[in-house]
C-alpha cells in the first residue's frame, strides 16, 4: 500500500519573491503592450501606414495590435508544453527576455517614409514576438506564485500578476503622457520612440530578480514522484481536463474589456467625432490603473475568504454594464463623465474579476498539466480579445462614432465569461496539491455547505 506523499511545504520568503518575479514581468509585459497599443491609437497610423487614407491606416494599425494576440496561441502550446515538463522558472526567465528585446527592436524600427511597405511588416514581425514572450508570462508567473502560496492566501499571492498588469499599463501611460505632449513633429519623427528603448530597464530588474527564484515545491514533488512529470502534458490536458479548458478559453474573454477600454477608447475619444484631448484620455487611464492597484489585492483577499466565482461573476457582469456608461461618457465630451465612469468601470469593477482569474484559473488544474491549461485555455481567449479593437473599428461604423454597438459587441463578450464562471468548481478550500482532482473539490463544496447552515 502506498504512502500519500506529504503536502509540499512553503519556502521561507519564497511566497513574496515569487509574487514579486510575478509582479514584475506582467509589469514589463503590459508596459510593453500597452505602449504599443497607445502607438497604434496615436502614432503609427502616421508612421508605418498610409496616411493618404487615415480611417483605414487606422484599421491596420489597430489590427497590429491584434496581431501579438493571434500569435499567443501558437506560443502557448510550446511554451506551455515546456513550463510542465521542465519547471515555470525557465519560461519566466525567457519570456522576459524575449519580450524585452523584441519591444527594444520596435523602438529601432525604420518608418514606411524610410523604407516604404517594408515597415509595417518589420512592425507585425517584432509584435508577433512580443505574442508569444507574453503567452507563457502570466501562465508561468501565475503557476509559479500560486505554487508558492500558502493555500488559503493562493488569490492573493497570484493577484500580484495582474497587478504587475495594471502597474505596466499605468507606467506605460504616465511614460506617454510627455511623449504625446510633444509638438506633432518631434513626436511622429523620435518620441514615439522613447517609450520602446525605455522597456530595457525593466527587463534587466525583473532578470536579476527572477534568476535567483526557486522552483516550487509543489513542481519539484511532482518531478520526485513515482509517475513524475506528464511526458506529454497536451496530451494529458486535452484528454482529461478539456471541460477545463473551455472554460478558461471563455473566462479569457473578459480581456475583450481592458483592450476595448485602452484602445478603442482612446483612439474614438481623440477622433474628430469627439476632440477630446489626447493627453486627457490618458489621464483617464492612468488613474483608472492607479485605482486598479489598490482594488486588485482587496478583491483578491474577498475570494480567499468568499471564493473565486462570486467575485470573479461581480467583476464580469459589472464590467459588461459599465462599458456602455464609460463610452457613452466619452460621446458626450464631458471629462468629468469620462473620468468618473472610467476609473469606476475600469479601476474597481474591472478589477475583481483581474485580481481573481490567475487563482480561478490555475486552480482549475492539476500541477502536471497547469501551464499548459492556463497557457493554452487564456492565450486563445485572449486573441479573440485582442482583435476586439478591430472588430470595433469596423462595428463604430464608416466615422467611427457609433459607440452604443461597441459596447453591445463588448457586453457580448462578457456573456461567456459568465457561463464559464456558474458552471465552474469553487476551489478556494482545496488544498494546493489536490488541486484538479475532482473528489477533493466534492469534499470542499461539502465542507462549505455544513459550515454556511451551523
Amino acid at each position: 500500500m502506498s504512502v500519500p506523499a506529504a503536502p509540499p511545504r512553503v519556502l521561507q520568503g519564497q511566497p513574496r519573491k515569487a509574487a514579486l518575479a510575478a509582479w514584475i514581468g506582467s509589469a514589463l509585459e503590459y508596459y510593453d503592450f500597452f505602449i504599443y497599443g497607445s502607438a497604434a491609437a496615436l502614432v503609427f497610423p502616421k508612421v508605418f501606414f498610409d496616411e493618404s487614407d487615415p480611417a483605414n491606416a487606422t484599421l491596420l494599425s489597430l489590427a497590429t495590435f491584434g496581431v501579438a494576440y493571434a500569435a499567443r496561441p501558437v506560443g502557448a502550446f510550446f511554451l506551455g508544453h515546456v513550463g510542465d515538463r521542465l519547471g515555470r522558472r525557465k519560461i519566466m526567465v525567457f519570456t522576459l527576455i524575449l519580450m524585452g528585446l523584441s519591444t527594444f527592436l520596435i523602438g529601432c524600427l525604420p518608418t514606411r517614409d524610410q523604407v516604404g511597405s517594408l515597415a509595417p511588416v518589420l512592425l507585425v514581425l517584432c509584435r508577433v514576438l512580443q505574442g508569444i514572450s507574453a503567452a507563457g508570462e502570466q501562465a508561468s508567473a501565475g503557476s509559479m506564485t500560486l505554487e508558492h502560496a500558502p493555500p488559503h492566501r493562493r488569490a492573493y499571492f497570484t493577484s500580484f500578476t495582474l497587478s504587475g498588469t495594471q502597474a505596466g499599463q499605468l507606467l506605460a501611460t504616465l511614460v506617454f503622457l510627455p511623449i504625446a505632449a510633444l509638438p506633432e513633429d518631434q513626436l511622429l519623427s523620435w518620441g514615439w520612440r522613447i517609450p520602446f528603448w525605455l522597456s530595457v530597464v525593466v527587463a534587466v530588474v525583473g532578470y536579476v530578480i527572477r534568476r535567483t527564484l526557486q522552483e516550487t515545491p509543489e513542481f519539484s514533488r511532482q518531478s520526485e514522484a513515482s509517475d513524475g512529470v506528464a511526458r506529454l502534458p497536451l496530451v494529458v490536458l486535452l484528454r482529461d481536463h478539456w471541460q477545463d479548458v473551455l472554460r478558461v478559453i471563455a473566462g479569457a474573454l473578459v480581456a475583450s474589456v481592458s483592450t476595448i477600454f485602452t484602445v478603442w477608447a482612446l483612439s474614438y475619444a481623440t477622433s474628430d467625432a469627439v476632440g477630446m484631448d489626447r493627453s486627457a484620455m490618458l489621464w483617464v487611464g492612468a488613474l483608472a490603473n492607479l485605482v486598479a492597484l489598490g482594488a486588485i489585492p482587496l478583491w483578491a483577499r474577498l475570494a480567499d475568504r468568499i471564493g473565486r466565482r462570486p467575485v470573479y461573476l461581480a467583476g464580469a457582469a459589472g464590467s459588461a454594464l459599465l462599458m456602455f456608461g464609460y463610452l457613452w461618457a466619452i460621446s458626450t465630451g464631458s471629462y468629468a463623465l469620462t473620468f468618473t465612469f472610467g476609473i469606476l468601470a475600469f479601476g474597481v469593477v474591472y478589477s475583481a474579476a483581474n485580481a481573481v482569474w490567475p487563482s480561478f484559473y490555475g486552480e482549475m488544474f492539476p500541477t502536471r498539466v497547469r501551464l499548459s491549461g492556463m497557457a493554452i485555455g487564456t492565450q486563445i481567449g485572449f486573441a479573440v480579445a485582442g482583435f476586439a479593437v478591430t472588430f470595433a473599428a469596423q462595428i463604430a461604423g464608416p466615422d467611427g462614432d457609433d459607440w452604443s454597438a461597441v459596447a453591445l459587441f463588448t457586453a457580448a463578450l462578457c456573456v461567456p465569461p459568465v457561463i464559464a464562471a456558474l458552471t465552474a468548481r469553487e476551489t478556494h478550500r482545496v488544498p494546493t496539491e489536490r488541486l484538479g482532482e475532482r473528489k477533493a473539490e466534492t469534499a470542499a463544496r461539502v465542507e462549505d455547505t455544513r459550515q454556511a447552515t451551523v
